[in-house]
């Protein structure tokens, strides 16, 4: 089958061939404007340019510039735009026209009232990409990454366990880890930070996201596998010039942003982030001795500067600090005197975090399908922590270098983009003694090919090859399919390989919350942890369909996702319920992922978006293959928004989470045996917010507005140091009913 799939990549690929054949044909170029009232020439964006008497045509770009491959035996060429009078120019030979467009004054003026979509899909692009803005966030509190996806019904969000307060987000029934996120297209949360480092990033921080599922670009790496979440942060140069806000809710979380931005010249640009978090009030609605959520500070603040030249240059560079201290455990836990004793039960977890980012990029402004960038970032990242008597302490200095190259193959029909990347991590790590330090190194090169046919068929396929200082070369092909049913109907369809090496612990850090014996069977060789990598393949197809109802807009998207893993670090929590056992794949492993979901306007300014979702998850423990534990197979979702004229918003969200698989506890004592499945549960959130004047916000909100709960969610709660404690059996909400409150305040 791989070798299949690899010979389908080759063809396309080999049809670079054939576009090069093709490079030197006669072309016509030019530029689109209009003059405005001081003389100055202004780019029109859109303009079409075709062959009198023909559909061969193509639209001017933002600069107004266009390239036309001629038609045999037609030498005028029309240019058009909506509200101007039409051009028609004899070319003749490779010469280059400028073109001035005059207002056509026989059009009145038209008034169009459109509702941008909060989720938007760009139908052009092979990759179905979900573009998800800062309005959407902000129909639920979203304080940070991790808390941004609750009117999504793509990415399910639980806890790690019940005493760090950690959020973790699946995609296609696959764990965060598996899921590549980027910040602005380079390498953020992974690593150390793989399950924490999604609260690094605050929501007023966020301008968009993009969510892409399935195999991704090779521009970005070698380590998706379920996909992309790439975060964009707000843009110095078109943020609010001062933009606060302020969040406390019941369980005494209080949060503070402030985000500034200034211009700096003609040409800079700067923005200032900054968020602090307090939690200093102790709660344990369910009486079990223990907090439900920690106690915490955080302080995080960025820095950045922006470049835009005038001759295509564009220049930006950033440094950003994070400081997180959490306290968890027994309400009698005394760090000063109870750590590393068996007085009481404490964890803490204390992390500081640097980095730098710079990225370069030139545009040629003769030739705007052509670019070159360079991308740099470095990390480092210390973690001191102890849960009970379970000491990890780690910390992680990586670099990243991405070098981009774009440009086209005889006509805007044939894009590529190649480079070469460099990824350096080197780790020091330590569980309770034990030295797990690894150094990796993964220098790789890479070539991306785009194909365009009109609006009706895009393809892209590329494939990287990489060198890991441990496990060799290897390469990742991938390939992606898009074509137009209709003017309304889009298929697309993909696959690629994902490589990736797993950081066992921090991955998998709720496990430290229980007395479970850490067993990693590796194989005592310079592998981290003695493990193999892990590799997997993914396969995807859906189809989205946009309609018009009652002369409202609507669409309706169904897809099927299958990961097959070739091999994978399995954490094994059902041998034995005092252990977890850590050990490559021997078996299979893989994941069936189907979804459908309507997205519409039931009435003038009510949104309504509708989903159902399927997970198959099964992997091979030991010898038997089982479903993956705390994963629910089925999933509806129902999320209402509406908007008056005179900015009042209200929006609910409704959640039915199946049944899940708990870990085998029947060799336990029969106080401390659970069933073997979790039962099915609804979840409700509601938000309502009133704006005035595009400055001022207020808006309260309930979540888990049913107040339903994990009934004793800590295992053995009442010993802690016992062979019996877990708190990593989580499958549903741990604190209840949450209402929360805050304002915004902005000057644009």
């Amino acid at each position: 089958m791989r070798l299949k799939m690899m010979l389908i990549l080759a063809t396309i690929l080999g049809s670079i061939a054939g576009a090069l054949a093709q490079a030197n044909e006669s072309e016509v170029r030019g530029k689109v404007y209009e003059l405005n009232s001081e003389g100055e020439k202004i780019p029109l964006v859109g303009a079409n340019i075709y062959w009198l008497g023909t559909t061969k045509g193509v639209p001017s770009n933002a600069s107004g510039e266009f390239m036309l491959k001629k038609v045999e035996g037609v030498d005028h060429v029309v240019v058009s735009y909506i509200g101007y009078r039409n051009d028609t120019l004899s070319a003749i030979g490779n010469q280059e026209l400028s073109v001035q467009l005059l207002a056509d004054g026989t059009l009145d003026e038209v008034e169009v009232e459109y509702r941008r979509k909060t989720v938007q899909i760009d139908y052009l692009n092979p990759l179905k990409s979900e573009h998800i803005s800062e309005k959407e966030l902000l129909k639920a509190a979203c304080c940070n990454l991790s808390e941004s996806f609750e009117t999504n019904p793509s990415v399910d969000v639980s806890f790690t366990d019940a005493v760090t307060g950690t959020r973790q987000i699946q995609m296609l029934g696959l764990a965060g880890p598996y899921t590549q996120i980027t910040r602005e297209n380079m390498p953020d949360v992974r690593g150390l930070s793989a399950i924490y480092g999604m609260i690094y990033i605050p929501g007023t921080w966020i301008e968009s996201i993009q969510l892409n599922k399935g195999a991704g670009s090779v521009v970005n790496g070698y380590e998706s596998v379920a996909g992309q979440i790439n975060v964009e942060l707000r843009k110095p140069e078109e943020s609010d010039k001062l933009y606060a806000n302020l969040y406390a809710n019941e369980g005494g979380r209080f949060e503070a942003n402030l985000n500034f931005s200034q211009k700096a010249g003609e040409n800079w640009s700067t923005g200032f982030l900054l968020h602090t978090k307090t939690n200093a009030i102790e709660r344990d609605r369910n009486k079990d001795g223990f907090l439900d959520n920690p106690l915490s500070k955080h302080f995080i603040g960025l820095n950045r500067w922006k470049y835009i030249g005038d001759n295509g240059l564009m220049m930006q560079f950033g440094v950003k600090g994070t400081y997180i201290d959490n306290q968890g455990g027994q309400l009698a836990f005394d760090p000063d005197s109870d750590r590393g004793t068996t007085n009481a039960w404490g964890m803490n977890l204390l992390t500081k975090r640097y980095e730098g980012w710079a990225k370069i990029g030139k545009v040629y402004i003769e030739q705007p399908w052509k670019s070159v960038g360079v991308q740099l970032s470095g990390v480092y990242h210390d973690q001191d922590s102890y849960f009970g008597l379970n000491e990890y302490d780690a910390d992680q200095q990586s670099f990243y270098g991405n070098f981009i190259y774009q440009s086209m193959i005889g006509s805007t029909d044939h894009k590529f983009k190649t480079g070469a990347s460099l990824q350096y991590d080197r780790y020091n790590e330590f569980l309770n003694t034990v030295d797990f330090g690894r150094t990796e190194v993964i220098p790789g090169a890479y070539f991306e090919y785009s194909y365009s046919l009109l609006e009706r068929f895009n393809a892209m396929a590329g494939v990287r090859i990489d060198h890991h200082n441990i496990y060799g070369t290897f390469a990742t092909p991938r390939l992606h399919l898009r074509y137009a049913l209709t003017d309304n109907t889009v298929l697309r369809a993909s696959m690629g390989r994902g490589q990736r090496t797993a950081s066992i612990f921090a991955e998998n850090i709720g496990l430290l919350a229980s007395s479970r014996q850490i067993i990693v069977q590796g194989d005592n060789s310079d592998k981290p942890y003695g493990l193999d990598a892990e590799v997997a393949w993914n396969y995807g197809i859906n189809l989205t369909q946009e309609f018009r109802l009652d002369y409202r807009d609507g669409s309706f998207s169904v897809e099927y996702y299958r990961t097959n893993f070739e091999n994978q670090i399995v954490v094994d929590l059902d041998q034995n319920p005092q252990q977890a056992l850590f050990y490559n794949l021997s078996g299979q492993s893989y994941s069936n992922s189907f979804q459908a979901q309507v997205d519409y306007e039931l009435i003038k300014r009510l949104d309504m978006r509708i989903g159902y979702r399927w997970f198959d998850v099964n992997t091979t423990y030991g010898d038997v293959t089982l479903q993956k534990p705390l994963v629910s197979a089925h999933r509806a979702f129902l999320n209402l928004g509406y908007e008056s004229r005179t900015d009042w918003k209200v929006d609910y969200t409704f959640n039915w989470q199946g049944e899940k698989r708990i870990p085998f506890t029947g060799s336990n004592p029969t106080d401390y045996q659970l069933q073997q499945k979790s039962p099915d549960f609804y979840l409700m959130n509601m938000q309502v917010s009133k704006g005035w004047n595009d400055r001022f916000e207020v808006y309260v909100g309930v979540e888990n507005l049913l107040n339903y709960k994990q009934e004793s969610p800590i295992l053995a709660s009442e010993d802690p140091f016992g062979d019996y404690f877990d708190s990593s059996l989580v499958w549903g909400p741990i604190f209840g009913r949450n209402t929360y409150a805050g304002l915004r305040y902005r000057i644009k």
